[in-house]
This record gives structure tokens, C-alpha cells and sequence, in this order.
């Protein structure tokens, strides 16, 4: 799995058309404290239980195919990075994680977003 900062990996997906952007948050941080525009979700883990998703294997691959470049991101970059050891597990070769996900790391105030990630960085995004 390849490391990308959230510039590199917007970058990336501007020119890699074909590339698959995932969103493995659960359902209710993509929808209420948004996510990257143009990503699809497919949560790691699920709520109440914060389990992994039994079904996330058979998610990703209706998704798309072992052939086509993977980009992950999650809210700190630590699930999608596990998230993707496991779809390098079974079969996937072009996984990246974007580091510090999508509001990265806490701040001294315990706040995320003042620091790194997708949307500190003005990239694209959108909220429901």
C-alpha cells in the first residue's frame, strides 16, 4: 500500500480516471461531517459494535475490479490503512491511503481539522 498526502492523492485521482476513490468511514461520518466530493462509501467498520464489516470485501469488489487503482480514506488515515492490508490480502495490487484521512489528527484542543487532512487542505468536498 502506497502512502499519498490528501494533495497527492487529489492529484492522483485528477489524473487516474479510472482510479476508485473509497470512503470507509461509517454512514453516518460520510454523511454528517461530509466527505471528499466524488467518493464512494463503503464503511470499514459498522456501528453500534464498531465491528469490521462482514461485507465489505463483497462491497469493494461490486465496486470494481483487482485491476484498478484504490484510493482510501477514512477520517485519520488509520482505518483505510487497515482497510486496505486487508484488500492487498485478497488480491488487490494498487492500493494508496490518503495520510490523515479526512480531518486529521487531533489538535492540542482535542479538535480534529485545524491540523491536516482532506479538508484542511480546501480540497474537494461535500455534506448531506
Amino acid at each position: 500500500m502506497q502512502p499519498l498526502s490528501p494533495k497527492e492523492a487529489h492529484a492522483f485521482l485528477q489524473t487516474h480516471p479510472d482510479a476508485v476513490f473509497i470512503d470507509v468511514r461509517s454512514e453516518m461520518e460520510f454523511l454528517f461531517i461530509g466527505h471528499p466530493k466524488d467518493s464512494i462509501h463503503i464503511a470499514w467498520n459498522e456501528f453500534p459494535d464498531w465491528d469490521v464489516n462482514p461485507h465489505f470485501l463483497a462491497q469493494v469488489r461490486r465496486a470494481t475490479s483487482v485491476d484498478r487503482p484504490l484510493v482510501l480514506i477514512c477520517r485519520s488515515g488509520n482505518r483505510s490503512a487497515e482497510a486496505g492490508q486487508f484488500l492487498e490480502q485478497h488480491g488487490y495490487t494498487e492500493v494508496y491511503n490518503v495520510l490523515h484521512g479526512f480531518e486529521g489528527p487531533l489538535d492540542d484542543h482535542h479538535h480534529r481539522g485545524s491540523l491536516s487532512g482532506w479538508r484542511f487542505e480546501g480540497l474537494p468536498w461535500e455534506q448531506c
